[in-house]
């Protein structure tokens, strides 16, 4: 069992465990932040194929909790919209990323990664308002952009805040969601042979720390100033993806 995890050291899976809860709670806060953080641990240690399906398996856990934790929020009706328009295009996208080199993986995540902060913060200042059709289209292009990619989860976040959700509501739908999407992902990387044991074995390190984090961001959720740990994690979210594009064009 402990095989996956013979060529790192103590220090290094510490280290990725107070990520992980870390980027949890900030999760359970603001909404997104475990696919933006993890890949700044994960990357040096596994490299950058692994990380969508380390990821897309961790999110069962951070998100079930995530959903557990605000339940009585959930808009059904919004997110069973989203999912219709956007599981066909995840699928595609989700195959695509297997066929990718390393080089390629870490480009896409590292360019996902620096756009996902504008894409957030021109979002918010333009206060955009979409209705159940908007919802639709916009779940269209998140599909396309969640199969083969993290951090993506700002897009589903600035859609439901678009769509008229606030509050602990957009958390709670967003979790139920990407649930789905997680289960998706999942199987179409486990058809297609991309999951082995190192990345269940990171998977289950990253989802078991994490799970008390959204149950403590509940807690925090009405007290915390939001933009103050938003701006730090747009910065480590903006050096963090830079390096990951400057490593794969070399």
């Amino acid at each position: 069992m402990l095989s996956p995890f013979a060529d790192v050291s103590i220090a290094q899976l510490l280290l990725v465990a107070a990520v992980a809860l870390f980027a949890s709670i900030v999760g359970g806060v603001a909404g997104y932040g475990t696919g933006a953080l993890m890949p700044l641990v994960l990357v040096p240690l596994v490299g950058a194929a692994p990380v969508v399906p380390i990821i897309a398996i961790t999110a069962m856990f951070t998100n079930t909790s995530r959903a557990a934790a605000f339940l009585k929020y959930v808009d059904w009706r919004r997110g069973t919209i989203s999912l219709l328009a956007s599981i066909p295009l995840c699928i595609f996208s989700a195959w695509g990323y297997t066929r990718l080199s390393s080089a390629g993986a870490a480009l896409v995540i590292g360019a996902m990664l620096i756009l996902s902060v504008p894409l957030r913060r021109h979002a918010k200042r333009k206060d955009i308002r979409v209705g159940d059709k908007g919802l639709a289209l916009g779940s269209l292009a998140y599909g396309i952009v969640v199969g083969g990619t993290v951090g993506s989860g700002v897009i589903l976040l600035s859609l439901l805040m678009a769509a008229g959700l606030e509050g602990a509501a957009v958390i709670a739908t967003d979790a139920a969601i990407s649930i789905v999407i997680g289960m998706v992902k999942i199987l179409v990387f486990g058809f297609s042979g991309v999951i082995d044991a190192q990345v269940i074995a990171y998977a289950l390190l990253i989802g078991f720390v994490a799970l008390p984090g959204a149950f403590l961001a509940r807690a925090f959720v009405e007290r915390m100033p939001v933009h103050v740990h938003t701006a730090i994690l747009d910065v480590v979210v903006l050096i963090g993806g830079a390096t990951l594009v400057f490593s794969a064009l070399r």
